[in-house]
């Protein structure tokens, strides 16, 4: 069993991919923030994470120079993840505004992540990835790290919440979380 120090990334700064017209999974790309960057430094000084075994960190933007810079301040290797990226509001990677990307999270937490059978306009809401789909996809990533001792995750909010019952997360909080290979699915916050 593993303790796992799951890490929300710090404030991204979504400018310059705005500035580039990106779409989809370009706006993962975005940079941490000057504050998203002070928020990361901070996390890099709790004492918790001092002697943790690895890093490991989503491979999006935000959460890599999160763990970049949290493993430059402790010396802790680290070590990119694919599987521990966020969920996927839009599995064709099409979305374009924000504003689609918080309609598609309100249809997936008013449908408690379960693509909804038998509703108009059911068959459009299954653009972003199931519950179910993320759940497994986050477990198989986090069971390969169930054997070490102690483990940095930095990562996102719905992620953290796939792995630990919290409400909202602020950037640059850390949630402590025993992990088991294997273990039972936690309740889902739909915060």
């Amino acid at each position: 069993m593993a303790l796992f120090y799951l890490v929300r990334h710090g404030q991204a700064d979504y400018t310059p991919c705005e500035e580039r017209g990106y779409i989809g999974h370009g706006k993962d790309l975005a940079p941490l923030s000057e504050q998203g960057v002070r928020e990361a430094e901070e996390t890099a000084k709790d004492i918790r994470l001092m002697g943790a075994d690895i890093i490991v960190a989503s491979p999006y933007t935000r959460a890599l120079q999160t763990a970049a810079i949290i493993s430059r301040q402790t010396g802790i290797k680290l070590t990119v993840e694919m599987d521990f990226h966020e969920w996927m509001p839009d599995i064709t990677f099409q979305f374009k505004t924000f504003e689609e990307v918080v309609k598609l999270n309100e249809d997936f937490n008013t449908f408690k992540g379960i693509y909804p059978v038998g509703i108009p306009g059911g068959e459009e809401q299954k653009r972003w990835e199931s519950l179910t789909a993320l759940r497994q996809r986050v477990k198989k990533a986090a069971d390969k790290y169930a054997h070490y001792d102690r483990v940095i995750v930095v990562c996102h909010g719905m992620v953290i919440r796939t792995l630990v019952y919290a409400g909202p997360i602020k950037n640059g909080e850390i949630i402590e979380c025993k992990y088991e290979a294997g273990q039972p699915d936690c309740e889902f916050s739909f915060a």
